[in-house]
């Protein structure tokens, strides 16, 4: 159950475009003074180091975030010709914000990104069940002195949420992105987005799955459209595929397994305005972070 270590993964092509879509979406709902609750259901450690041994150990920061900055407008590797679209602009700014000079060597996760964005009077729940993350994510909160605006709560992130739904000012933005180690994972994610429409029909739910060989993973996306179209709310969904998933034989014989090929956002109650700022997003993604012909993106919406 708690094999998974985010910090292997973090700054990879998956947080790429979960971080992008999570920031824009956030930015969106801060408009309006109304006090905001955000609920991030699987919170991590909060901040990781791209040049520590799990970071390194894996390379996935190189194929992400370090690869799009690589590529930027200016340097020498350019793959975009004038500028980043204003939504990734502002998704590579946060997290250069998080670092001194021109290296990134530190990447902020989403509990991190989210209380950057907060004003006084929003507030942060963050679940986490790793022993190991809880209290690595407890001290790396402690270091904001934010006092009680974030909660560090030693919950199960598909539960936990349910007390707070709905919120005291009834503005809420729920983030979900469960490792899906388990595949139990894909409907209890289904589970909990149901049971948080019925306590909060109103609220945000954002929710982040990884496309791969697996019949759930498939089967996500489409029943959490069904859900929304069931309840007469609004939807978005974006995926971003930078390589093929076929398992590849290497000159030696050996199996290469492609690592995570693909992932997805699903947003119920989106704002309005976020496909509009993803659409030239997305394509930039495919063209910074594509590794084969296989790399493309998709951006649907419905209400």
């Amino acid at each position: 159950m708690f094999s998974y270590r985010h910090a292997f993964h973090a700054g990879n092509h998956a947080d790429v475009l979960k971080h992008t879509v999570l920031i824009a979406t956030l930015q969106y709902l801060l408009e309006k003074d109304t006090a905001l609750t955000v609920l991030d259901t699987h919170a991590g450690v909060g901040l990781y180091r791209l040049d520590g041994d799990y970071a390194r150990t894996s390379g996935e920061a190189g194929d992400g975030i370090l690869r799009m900055t690589m590529r930027a407008p200016g340097t020498a590797g350019a793959k975009v010709a004038d500028a980043f679209a204003p939504a990734l602009q502002r998704y590579v700014d946060m997290v250069r914000s998080f670092n001194t000079g021109s290296s990134i060597k530190v990447y902020p996760g989403s509990p991190f990104i989210i209380q950057r964005l907060l004003r006084p009077q929003d507030k942060l729940k963050l679940f986490e069940l790793h022993p190991v993350d809880l209290n690595a994510l407890a001290g790396n909160i402690a270091q904001l002195k934010a006092g009680r605006q974030v909660a560090v709560l030693a919950d199960d992130g598909f539960e936990g949420p349910k007390k707070f739904l709905p919120p005291p000012a009834r503005r809420a933005l729920l983030l979900c992105d469960p490792s899906y180690e388990l595949k139990s994972d894909y409907a209890r994610v289904l589970e909990m987005v149901q049971d948080g429409l019925k306590r909060f029909a109103t609220g945000t739910y954002a929710v982040w799955y990884p496309i791969i060989a697996r019949p759930e993973a498939h089967d996500l996306p489409r029943r959490l459209k069904t859900m929304a179209q069931k309840a007469g709310k609004s939807w978005l969904h974006a995926t971003l595929t930078v390589k093929s998933s076929k398992i590849m034989e290497s000159v030696d014989g050996q199996t290469k397994r492609p690592g995570l090929p693909a992932s997805g956002m699903f947003l119920i109650n989106p704002p309005h305005t976020l496909k509009a700022q993803l659409k030239d997003a997305m394509v930039q993604m495919v063209e910074l972070l594509g590794q084969d012909k296989h790399a493309t993106h998709t951006l649907e919406s419905g209400s």
